[in-house]
């Protein structure tokens, strides 16, 4: 092993493979006229989490991503006449393993994090429901963009998380009141072609989980749907069927929410981007992993709710904002246009994009 100077006379620089290194060193030397450079390679690594050990050395935990970010950086420094260097190394003691760890401590971030919450919380009560929904969906969004860089996640990141859900959950049962409870079965196998040009119903006033279980049915499972919006669920038609409350025929089952029932029902889960989009319904109905594009999703519908005159309407103005999603997180686009993968057309007569 060969010891380096300066900051590095503390750091063994070992001969080893990545694969047992715990960090990695970007040593960088940057071209003193290039500004501009400089400050988009300084902000490029701050968003990317690397700590600063000294002006221009960074620091990582070595992981396949980390070398990514950094031989990026590096690239790009060569490219602007500069110097790039990426090296894998050991902490040589507890102590120098304990300075490293410090520079990755997120503890003051989410603490400002839940003191935004305490605040968004106090003021709740008064709040209308769109404000109050971006409140938490700007905490959710910080939260989000801090656990990215938290590579040593610990019980701040826990607390917050556990918090926002409790947030949620009581702005759910104002706004949204009478959510299913989870039922214990099994769930069937169904044939689509049973369940085209029916009446489906649910509890009116559309939050995530029903406005998204309706764009999936009229999309995907029966695309001539008619849909009866209850305001109490004993008046659902007797033939209609029944989603998204308790005793229908489509609910939550075990740790599934009714989106993702669906989903199971039709053998649909293999579809790359229904699954991906379960996840963030999921998250948002009742908590869960959190999800990038959840506050965005959330904002739409909250201000569907608050501008759009009935859930036709809000159904309507919130289909093509999933329909982008979904073609996103399926990785459609390609230059402008729409593919699809053999059987994952929507069905015959569908909405289309």
């Amino acid at each position: 092993m060969k010891a380096c100077h300066d900051y590095y006379n503390t750091v063994e620089l070992a001969t080893m493979t990545p694969k047992t290194a715990d960090w990695l060193l970007l040593i960088t030397n940057l071209p003193g006229q290039n500004q501009t450079l400089r400050m988009r390679i300084w902000r490029a690594l701050k968003r990317a989490g690397a700590g600063l050990l000294r002006d221009g050395v960074y620091v990582l935990p070595e992981s396949g991503a980390s070398r990514k970010i950094f031989e990026a950086q590096a690239l790009e420094i060569r490219a602007g006449a500069g110097g790039g260097h990426i090296l894998s190394f050991q902490s040589n003691s507890t102590a120098q393993q304990g300075d490293l760890l410090g520079l990755f401590d997120r503890t003051s971030e989410y603490k400002e994090l839940n003191t935004r919450l305490n605040a968004c919380k106090k003021n709740m009560a008064t709040m209308a429901e769109l404000e109050a929904r971006r409140c938490l969906a700007a905490i959710a969004r910080d939260l989000a963009a801090t656990e990215a860089n938290d590579f040593f996640p610990g019980k701040s990141q826990a607390q917050v998380q556990s918090a926002l859900r409790d947030a949620q959950a009581a702005l759910n049962a104002r706004f949204s009141p009478n959510e299913p409870r989870p039922e214990h079965r099994k769930i069937p196998r169904l044939d689509p072609k049973d369940y085209r040009e029916r009446t489906w119903a649910t509890r009116r006033h559309l939050w995530i989980d029903r406005v998204c279980c309706a764009w999936l049915i009229r999309r995907f499972i029966d695309p001539k749907a008619t849909f009866v919006w209850l305001k109490r669920i004993q008046d659902k038609p007797k033939r209609a069927i029944g989603f998204d409350f308790d005793g229908a025929e489509f609910t939550h089952v075990e740790a599934k929410v009714t989106f993702e029932v669906l989903l199971t029902s039709f053998s649909l889960e293999t579809d790359v981007g229904l699954a991906r989009l379960a996840q963030l319904v999921h998250f948002l109905d009742v908590g869960g992993i959190p999800i990038a594009e959840s506050a965005g999703l959330a904002a739409i519908v909250a201000g569907a709710r608050a501008l759009q005159p009935d859930d036709d309407a809000l159904l309507n103005s919130v289909t093509p904002a999933l329909n982008g999603l979904y073609h996103t997180y399926r990785g459609d686009f390609k230059k402008g246009a729409i593919t699809y993968a053999k059987g994952r057309r929507p069905v015959s007569g569908g909405s289309q994009p």
